[in-house]
């Protein structure tokens, strides 16, 4: 190698040593340069972005559970959630299927999950006022909750509008079935002598009851997920607030 050349490769040689070291230390002086930035933490975001991601998150799950429930089969074909013929229905339903009344009993179980499918989209005004009116504090609470701690919050504030809501919709659906009218004047009998809790007393109440559960159950499946996954979720501001929390 003649000394031109020399020179230059050991030129060469210098400059990439200095472009490597340039690299090495901007890396370490500047992490978030070549790395994911770091999670924010809860205590750092605005009061504003808290509420804000929280409620949106929620009226994401309010909108999933409802559109899951509110549907024909929304009840019925969800094991989750099904309702299932009332306790003193049920013990006698092997005898009432060798009597040849097992197409009644069915009649019976489609008709009561078809009133909790036409019942539950009349939540939705519910749950989304009790939405608007939730305070920062209950926003933090439970942001900082167990993983059904918003869907617990809706049942204390809203179970008994949603009741009230619910019984005259499911009362029209389910007294169109012969075999609801025959379980409601058994059923007020045995409530009296003790036999019958008094929530199976009557088919609406049984009924109304069922599909507040399984309407709790679906929005504690939603808020799960979101908890659970809160980068995969679409909102920027709600991956913040609950990311900020894992």
């Amino acid at each position: 190698m003649n000394v031109k050349h020399g020179s230059l490769a050991a030129a060469w040689r210098a400059i990439c040593c200095v472009a490597l070291a340039t690299v090495a230390a901007t890396a370490i002086l500047s992490p978030a340069r070549t790395a994911a930035a770091a999670p924010v933490s809860l205590s750092s975001l605005s009061n504003a972005d808290t509420s804000a991601g929280l409620k949106k998150a929620l009226d994401q799950g309010i909108n999933q559970a409802v559109s899951k429930l509110g549907v024909t089969d929304g009840f019925l074909k969800n094991p989750a959630v099904k309702i299932p013929l009332p306790p003193a229905l049920a013990k006698g339903e092997s005898v009432m299927r060798m009597m040849g009344l097992g197409a009644k009993a069915d009649e019976l179980e489609v008709a009561m999950n078809r009133a909790a499918e036409a019942a539950v989209p009349e939540s939705k005004p519910i749950l989304k006022q009790a939405l608007r009116q939730m305070s920062l504090a209950d926003a933090k609470q439970i942001l900082t909750g167990g993983d059904d701690a918003a869907t617990q919050y809706f049942k204390k504030t809203t179970y008994g509008s949603l009741e009230s809501k619910f019984k005259p919709i499911i009362e029209r659906a389910t007294q169109k079935v012969q075999l609801a009218q025959r379980y409601d004047a058994v059923a007020a009998k045995g409530a009296e002598i003790g036999l019958l809790k008094p929530e199976d007393a009557s088919l609406q109440s049984y009924v109304t009851q069922k599909t507040l559960d399984g309407l709790f159950v679906m929005m504690a499946d939603e808020e799960r997920a979101i908890r659970k996954d809160p980068l995969g979720q679409a909102s920027s501001l709600l991956k913040k607030v609950f990311g900020a929390i894992h």
